[in-house]
């Protein structure tokens, strides 16, 4: 596929003539009554548990080890062989327990991750645009002041015009997000798929260098792109791109700012592609948009 300019970092020049939006305010975020939460409010540090393949990380259950002979769990092949003693009289006259390879058992283990929430907003022209960028800069700055201390990160892409840039790479740092949200314009068109593109060039390069990352993609349009980077049509390009970061088993949100009365179903759609929920929050706010992300994030993944 030929691709155009359509990309752009986070110190790149912004076009001109777009109208800019400062940030909303911030808030303190308030604790949700999940049960991850709960669970996790009790230390500091990474919040959310995932089984992991590697030897580190908590001992929680067994499984048969099959041909996976990797951290195996004694106290557990020694149970799954007990029963067989019996049985396995010529072995065990050489042999005080006998322990045959359908025995083995491995260990399942669990261990808690950091959380990478990236933002993906479309800065095109619409009637909620303004509002839109203001909620999504208080949120990510409040999710921010909530990381801090646990380890998560945040970052933003941006896609207006014909193109799409990385405004704030990953971080936890505060300070960086306050100077990278300060002005961000909104207008013109709407490069869906260049938007897309980059977030899972994003994510691929976050899992690389972050292998336990648990990553969630927010995607906050109405769904309907009309830029292509390639020779694609707009929207089959974009869902196209969608279904590349659905292979990858990233959990994503779309958050559908359409306007009731104009809602052509685009969203949807694009979350269908993504395998995604896709919510409608006709009165947006920081606070809100914040909590639906920590729902979220509170959700087993997709592993």
């Amino acid at each position: 596929m030929q691709q155009q300019e359509v990309f752009a970092s986070s110190n790149a020049n912004w076009w001109e003539g777009g109208q800019k939006v400062k940030a909303g305010e911030t808030f303190q975020p308030r604790k949700l009554n999940t049960p991850l939460d709960k669970l996790t409010r009790k230390q500091a540090g990474r919040r959310s548990l995932t089984k992991t393949e590697r030897k580190h990380g908590r001992y929680i259950k067994a499984r048969p080890a099959g041909d996976n002979l990797t951290d195996i769990a004694f106290d557990a092949t020694f149970r799954a062989a007990a029963p067989f003693q019996n049985q396995r009289t010529e072995e065990r006259k050489k042999l005080a327990f006998s322990i045959k390879r359908s025995d083995l058992q491995r260990k399942i283990r669990v261990k808690r991750v950091a959380n990478l929430v990236l933002f993906l907003v479309d800065a095109s022209w619409s009637m909620a645009v303004a509002e839109r960028m203001n909620a999504t800069k208080g949120a990510i700055l409040s999710l921010l002041t909530d990381a801090y201390q646990r380890r998560d990160r945040v970052g933003l892409i941006v896609f207006q015009k014909d193109r799409a840039t990385l405004v704030l790479s990953p971080t936890n740092s505060v300070q960086l997000a306050q100077r990278a949200l300060m002005d961000i314009p909104v207008g013109g068109k709407t490069p869906l798929s260049a938007g897309l593109f980059m977030a899972h060039d994003v994510l691929t390069h976050e899992k690389h260098i972050h292998p336990d990352v648990e990553p969630l993609l927010i995607v906050l349009t109405d769904g309907a792109g009309n830029v292509s980077i390639g020779t694609l049509p707009p929207q089959e390009e974009g869902f196209k791109f969608a279904e590349m970061i659905a292979q990858e088993k990233t959990r994503a949100v779309v958050i559908n700012m359409e306007h009731a009365a104009f809602d052509q179903g685009l969203a949807q759609q694009l979350a269908d592609h993504l395998k995604a929920p896709c919510y409608s929050l006709s009165d947006l706010k920081a606070e809100s948009l914040y909590n639906t992300v920590r729902d979220e994030m509170s959700k087993p993944s997709k592993k």
